[in-house]
């Protein structure tokens, strides 16, 4: 039990890491005089770096174990935090760019491990369950998140163009450099925690895991990718944190372009939303014991698609909360997509862990081809058509896997 809470207190930790990028967007927008699009890369250097080390975690772990493989990536995630500190000094983006690849290289380390992890600590059919409820410690470190970052961060000063040209070159100096100097402090305090919890894994015994090795069609001598269903879901997976990263990336400057409200209120915003996020997560949990996981996920990717198309069509409040919604029909689908994913894999477990760690790289590209169509059309709203199109693929995935599993029932 003790592993388990320990295991689950990972959810929340790489949270924070995660959703504090969305409030870096904004205030490197500030502190480095970066674009929307620029600003994107933050989620594309992170989310490289789990697409780089998801593999190299697997094979890891798959020889050293899951403890060694959780601690390897709590190390990298505080040696990303530290680096926070030196990059902030010579406000480089690229500096900082290095810094969130390596955090994400730690977090590909903890998600490969603690996802599989979760689904094998029980019985087999109870997987899903098990991983949403693990996957809500996981919301409620999103939702604290925004208001975290947004109270430690961000100053709450914000110049307009004009106002920019008016100041002196060395007032616009000091400006960015205190701006970019508020990272510092929090990052530190992320790393120290890290630390501690690093120890406290270190000196915990796990108890023995025991995977099957084989099941009733032989999947140890089977291809990794000829389980159709691992395929779909690695395809799902890739649309759906594209669609996840990209809602919450811009999440702030949309509502500030709908509203005009400051960016402390925009991520109080960002932060309500995530809140619906937890409580999905929870409440996806108590709804898949009467509706099928598959069934669920292919409701709320519709769900999710129609208050997308919502937020492009309206304006203001309307449209902003539209899209804070869509993280309430969200909360499901990644635990869900890799409880279905890693299904009947037996000792190949590990490896589609991996691959669906991999497909995290959705992340990577969709929010600067967001940015890009906003600047592009001068809107966020025309550039929501990519999240709604991802939750689309989400939903297909959800009706496949129906069918994909009532065929194994009928056998």
């Amino acid at each position: 039990m003790l592993a388990f809470a320990v295991v689950t207190s990972l959810f929340f930790m790489w949270a924070i890491a995660n959703n504090f990028n969305d409030i870096l967007i904004k205030q490197f927008q500030k502190a480095l005089e970066l674009s929307r699009m620029e600003s994107g890369l933050v989620q594309t250097a992170f989310y490289f770096g789990y697409f780089t080390f998801a593999l190299p975690a697997g094979w890891m772990i798959t020889r050293l174990g899951y403890k060694a493989g959780i601690i390897i990536g709590l190390g990298l995630y505080a040696t990303g935090a530290v680096m926070f500190y030196p990059a902030a000094e010579v406000r480089q983006f690229g500096f900082f760019l290095i810094a969130l690849y390596i955090i994400a290289a730690g977090l590909a380390f903890l998600e490969t491990a603690a996802n599989p992890l979760i689904a094998v600590m029980g019985p087999g059919r109870t997987a899903a369950q098990r991983l949403n409820l693990a996957q809500s410690f996981n919301g409620l470190g999103g939702f604290l998140a925004p208001f975290m970052g947004g109270a430690l961060i961000f100053s709450g000063i914000e110049h307009t163009p004009a106002e920019l040209a008016a100041m002196s070159p060395a007032r616009i100096d000091a400006y960015r450099a205190t701006e970019a100097l508020a990272v510092q402090a929090p990052y530190l305090g992320l790393a120290a925690i890290v630390i501690l919890l690093t120890v406290l894994v270190a000196i915990l015994r796990f108890p023995k895991i025991e995977e099957a090795t084989h099941s009733y069609n032989d999947v140890a001598h089977k291809p990794i990718w000829s389980f159709r269903h691992l395929r779909w879901a690695v395809v799902a997976q890739f649309f759906y944190v594209g669609a996840q990263v990209t809602v919450w990336s811009y999440f702030i400057n949309f509502a500030q372009d709908l509203s005009g409200v400051g960016e402390k209120a925009a991520a109080h915003y960002l932060g309500i939303s995530l809140m619906a996020f937890m409580i999905g997560r929870f409440a996806g949990t108590a709804l898949m014991r009467f509706v099928a996981p598959p069934r669920l996920l292919m409701f709320y990717g519709i769900a999710a698609a129609l208050l997308c198309a919502v937020a492009m069509a309206t304006s203001g409040m309307v449209a902003i909360v539209a899209l804070g919604l869509t993280s309430f029909f969200m909360s499901v689908m990644f635990p869900t997509i890799f409880a279905l994913g890693v299904a009947e894999l037996g000792s190949r477990t590990k490896l589609g862990s991996s691959l669906l760690v991999m497909a995290i790289i959705g992340g990577a590209l969709f929010p600067p081809l967001t940015g890009l169509i906003g600047e592009r059309n001068q809107s966020l709203q025309i550039a929501l058509i990519v999240p709604l199109v991802c939750f689309v693929v989400v939903a297909l995935f959800g009706r496949y896997m129906a069918r994909w599993l009532a065929e194994r029932e009928a056998r």
